[in-house]
């Protein structure tokens, strides 16, 4: 009995994260329409959810020990991280962007397409093998996609589509592949302080590109605007570090393939919020496409669970390889 009540407890963490990171597309409109370029409204949240997700993990396990851990790992290992670092940044760059030129809906449905991404590219390099299951979700998630674009070009649509939104998205969903495949080679960090390094990362490459191309006024604006400095440190614990937090309790309570399906929540609150908040509302081919491209992902999730209890049941000795095929449905720290 107590065990169920820790994996209902372990549900609403997951939950509670998802929904906390479904509100970024509303509120980074909101900064947006305050003067906020998108690489400031990244580089803010970023250097805030660090901030408060190191504290969290300084006061778990000591900042020294962390850093400690960080240092013992091997080149191999911190090179993967550095990947994750750069496919992290690139992939809320893009996505924020994405969010400020079309739909909020339709971004994050096009971003979703990346669990589909993730098994096409694992069974290109060999990692797991692309199968009957995999195959299909990877088509169901083409034909869910064509489906949200086209069902936009319709007349009187109410969810904008611009095509360099779209591409930004995707591009968003790629970045994401890129993380979750780059993670097999730093599973010898531990994952806090994995999921602290690539916000840092993310912060310190946000601000470079905000400082390159919206220059230094834009990038220092919320201090002179306090509600706006108020919405970005909310935003930076309450949608960054908070949620970020939850979300690996949760993978620890539950697997990485059960918090990953529980994620796909996200995507419906965003689409949700963007309809009743601004008005973003989806056709109903559209709606149908967006459901495609979730039975997509869940279908994904579903074949790695099967691989990973495969895994366990042919061999103790094979309980790592097992947390590896788990590991390539777990999305990157820190939203969008």
């Amino acid at each position: 009995m107590s065990q169920a009540r820790g994996s209902g407890s372990a549900v609403l963490l997951v939950l509670a994260a998802a929904t906390l990171f479904g509100t970024l597309g509303p509120l980074s409109r909101t900064a947006y329409d305050a003067g906020l370029s998108p690489f400031a409204w990244v580089a803010w949240r970023a250097a805030v959810g660090s901030i408060g997700l190191w504290a969290v993990i300084a006061s778990r396990r000591g900042v020294r020990s962390s850093l400690d851990g960080l240092r013992a790992a091997s080149p191999d290992a911190r090179r993967w991280l550095a990947l994750a670092i750069l496919a992290g940044a690139a992939l809320n760059l893009s996505i924020f962007v994405a969010f400020q030129r079309t739909a909020i809906a339709i971004a994050l449905l096009a971003f979703y397409t990346y669990p589909a991404m993730v098994a096409a590219v694992s069974g290109l390099l060999g990692h797991e093998r692309l199968d009957r299951t995999r195959f299909g979700a990877l088509g169901l998630a083409i034909v869910g996609m064509i489906a949200v674009v086209g069902g936009g070009l319709q007349p009187a649509t109410g969810a904008a589509v611009d095509v360099l939104g779209i591409g930004l998205a995707l591009l968003a969903a790629a970045c994401q592949t890129t993380f979750v495949v780059a993670s097999r080679g730093y599973a010898s960090i531990r994952t806090e302080e994995a999921m602290g390094s690539i916000l840092v990362g993310s912060a310190v490459i946000a601000f470079g590109a905000a400082a390159v191309f919206d220059g230094p006024a834009a990038l220092a604006r919320p201090l002179g605007d306090p509600g706006l400095l108020v919405l970005l440190v909310g935003v930076g614990l309450f949608a960054a570090a908070l949620p970020s937090f939850l979300f690996l309790t949760g993978i620890r309570r539950l697997g990485p393939v059960r918090a990953g399906i529980l994620m796909l929540f996200e995507p419906v609150v965003g689409v949700v919020l963007a309809a009743v908040l601004l008005g973003e509302g989806l056709t109903p081919i559209q709606a149908a496409g967006g459901a495609t491209i979730l039975l997509a992902a869940v279908l994904v999730q579903w074949r790695a669970a099967g691989a990973a209890s495969d895994a366990v049941a042919t061999s103790a000795a094979t309980a790592v390889d097992a947390a590896t095929v788990e590991a390539t449905v777990v999305p990157a720290p820190g939203g969008p």
